[in-house]
């Protein structure tokens, strides 16, 4: 079960700012990706429900940053219905993040207290995930349903809404900069945090600085 509440998940992922999303095929490559961003100040990790056996790969790494990463907190995302999510639950996740919103992932999550964020790219969906109890929202995708300037829009109405734009997001301070100004909570970031030949190199090392980086420009912007 989940090792971390719903409002020390929401809270571990307001403070960091960022939630990398990532997935592969072998564990040692996960525990090492997985490292680095641990050794860099990240304190979240959504694992991508992607490749065949992905759930067995999340319970291998989910172990491995219980026992090796204390507060490293590991979730899943990419999951779209409530028989995957209850799978991952099982598996020790403590927060299930989706690219679309289906009430019957909610109520899986809300009757085992696991924080839910599901993918939206409208207010009415907004409005639907929030009475449905989910804390934070992802915009996906983020580039395609209005970048900065919807997030900007949809906080005018709704300043209570806690959103974590997923595609279109960067390790670049000016691109950075649009998304929290906008009033983003924190972002979603895949394959531009970890670029396909650093990790094809097995370079974790600089992995390490690259997160570290992006930690220390995310701390900037929010405290400027």
């Amino acid at each position: 079960m989940a090792k971390y509440t719903r409002i020390e998940v929401f809270q571990k992922m307001q403070e960091t700012g960022v939630v990398p999303v990532f997935y592969h095929a072998d564990i040692e490559v996960a525990k090492n990706v997985l490292k680095a961003c641990y050794d860099g100040g990240i304190r979240t990790f959504e694992w991508v429900n992607r490749g065949d056996f992905a759930h067995e790969i999340f319970s291998e790494l989910n172990k491995y940053a219980l026992k090796e990463l204390p507060g490293m907190i590991l979730g899943a995302g990419s999951v779209v219905e409530e028989g995957t999510a209850a799978i991952y639950i099982q598996a020790g996740a403590n927060f299930i993040v989706s690219p679309l919103l289906n009430e019957n992932m909610a109520r899986v999550c809300n009757r085992r207290k696991v924080m839910w964020a599901p993918g939206c790219g409208s207010v009415s969906e907004i409005g639907k995930a929030e009475e449905l109890g989910a804390e934070l929202v992802k915009i996906f995708p983020a580039s395609e349903v209005g970048g900065p300037s919807f997030v900007k829009g949809v906080k005018g109405p709704c300043p209570w809404t806690n959103i974590m734009p997923t595609g279109g997001v960067d390790t670049s301070k000016d691109n950075l900069q649009k998304w929290f100004d906008a009033g983003v909570t924190c972002v979603g970031m895949g394959s531009k945090l970890f670029p396909k030949g650093t990790i094809e190199k097995g370079d974790f090392t600089a992995l390490t600085a690259r997160v570290t980086e992006l930690i220390n420009t995310i701390k900037e912007i929010k405290t400027a």
